[in-house]
């Protein structure tokens, strides 16, 4: 059996979970997300907690299994307490600014790139003297929140020369050597 998948979640105060057929509804104090169940895996709700139960020991039951336990769990955990994203804008001359849901990042190309983000996601660019800008994202919805910040890092991937580019704040970058002196 999976270990994800059969551990059962329990429910924190103030979170709603609902569940009709193949969908399931959470509403909490940071939002409400809906996930699609697939049929071969069953929801059940008692006294405060959700158990997965699969159809049968086939090789995909038993991965679907574990996959919709940790989408729950994301979603349970996305809307009591939320999810934050930091990237690091690094370069002589880059810059990010955040308007509302409006980005704007200056990363070397000949124009700023302007980028419109959803209305789920809160937007904030730090700059201060000395320092990197750094761009910080915030949401309640997990799978939201990487892929618009896989985007932004898209623009401009770190380089392993110099390092230069948009990275995750803690993000290591394989360094390489520049090329050898002349003689």
């Amino acid at each position: 059996m999976s270990r994800i998948g059969k551990s059962p979640i329990s429910i924190p105060s103030g979170v709603e979970v609902k569940v009709d057929g193949n969908l399931v509804h959470v509403k909490g104090p940071k939002g409400e997300l809906t996930q699609e169940i697939d049929s071969c895996v069953k929801l059940e709700q008692e006294d405060g907690t959700l158990t997965f139960i699969r159809a049968s020991e086939a090789p995909d039951h038993r991965a679907k299994h574990g996959l919709y336990r940790a989408l729950v769990m994301n979603m349970i955990e996305g809307v009591t307490e939320g999810y934050k994203k930091v990237l690091e804008v690094i370069g002589v001359g880059f810059r990010a600014d955040a308007q509302g849901q409006m980005l704007t990042l200056a990363v070397g190309y000949s124009h700023p790139i302007i980028l419109q983000l959803p209305t789920e996601i809160k937007v904030s660019a730090v700059t201060e003297k000395g320092k990197a800008p750094v761009v910080i994202l915030e949401s309640h919805d997990k799978q939201l929140i990487g892929q618009v910040a896989a985007k932004i890092r898209s623009f401009r991937k770190p380089e392993p020369y110099k390092g230069k580019g948009i990275r995750f704040q803690g993000e290591q970058i394989r360094r390489k050597a520049g090329k050898a002196a002349g003689k």
